[in-house]
């Protein structure tokens, strides 16, 4: 059980992740990806550090949390499900718990699939490992779209026979030989009597279900429940969002899309993050 499950490391997780060791709670940082702060060229408005390259500003944030012993898990953050007074954390294929939750994914946006988050739990899923077994012997639809989904569906098509579609050009040569490949451009998701329908730039496939794996996650499939406006996260003064525990910060509550911006409201969110748990914590007593 960690105090705080901070979901991304860039300047607002780095920043949150600092100070929330320093008010002594239990964290655990899961990140995906470089972020966009490291693909940046030149940081010029970061206060004491002048003319720094993107990936090397991250690079020393990303050192300091080590250094202050923070756990940095590197894995795509699938789930998370609120537990009443905690948190369930689905990384990968594996379940994490904690008391709070910081949001600190920056700008990613996902585009879905027409009518896959209608019909997720319908006979779309996201993790083979938590839905494969309902699927063992059937017709599954893999929609992958990068190199964690090859992973994915040699799994099912170890349960199930697999059809593979490209949502995104990656690397196919890992697929395992029983999975047929379909060079069609996925477009959207139907569910009719005869079962689940993909249609494609082509045609339309069916199949019992449609499995959809990507290098980032739809905040509607991540945390459903957080309130979105234009785009960006609601939160408040103290970076809290609609649901107890839940807090966000940097990029992904709206612009300006500054370093600097994103470093103030992981630090305000940390110390709101420690009064919550806190709170907590002596409610339990």
């Amino acid at each position: 059980m960690f105090d705080v499950i901070i979901v991304g490391a860039g300047a607002a997780g780095c920043s949150a992740a600092v100070t929330a060791r320093m008010r002594n709670l239990d964290v655990m940082v899961v990140f995906s990806g470089d972020g966009a702060m490291r693909k940046a060229h030149w940081v010029d408005n970061y206060p004491g550090l002048p003319h720094i390259e993107g990936h090397e500003l991250v690079t020393k944030m990303r050192a300091h949390v080590e250094t202050m012993g923070v756990k940095m898990l590197y894995g795509l953050v699938q789930k998370i499900l609120p537990m009443g007074r905690s948190f369930s954390v689905l990384v990968d294929n594996d379940i994490y718990e904690s008391r709070s939750i910081l949001l600190a994914c920056g700008t990613s946006r996902v585009k879905t699939l027409g009518g896959e988050e209608a019909l997720l739990g319908q006979g779309v899923s996201y993790c083979a490992t938590c839905d494969g077994m309902f699927y063992k012997g059937k017709e599954i639809i893999v929609v992958g779209a990068g190199a964690e989904a090859i992973e994915e569906a040699n799994y099912l098509a170890e349960i199930a026979r697999v059809t593979y579609f490209s949502e995104s050009r990656h690397d196919l040569a890992g697929l395992d030989a029983a999975i047929t490949v379909v060079s069609e451009k996925p477009k959207a998701i139907k569910r009719e009597n005869t079962g689940m329908i993909l249609e494609t730039d082509k045609g339309t496939h069916t199949a019992d279900g449609v499995f959809v794996f990507r290098p980032s996650v739809a905040m509607t499939q991540l945390l459903p429940e957080v309130a979105v406006e234009g785009g960006s996260v609601k939160v408040d003064k103290i970076m809290a969002t609609n649901i107890s525990g839940v807090f966000a910060a940097g990029d992904m509550t709206g612009q300006p899309l500054q370093a600097a911006k994103a470093v103030g409201e992981g630090n305000v969110a940390a110390l709101s993050i420690a009064s919550y748990v806190k709170g907590l914590k002596d409610g339990a007593k």
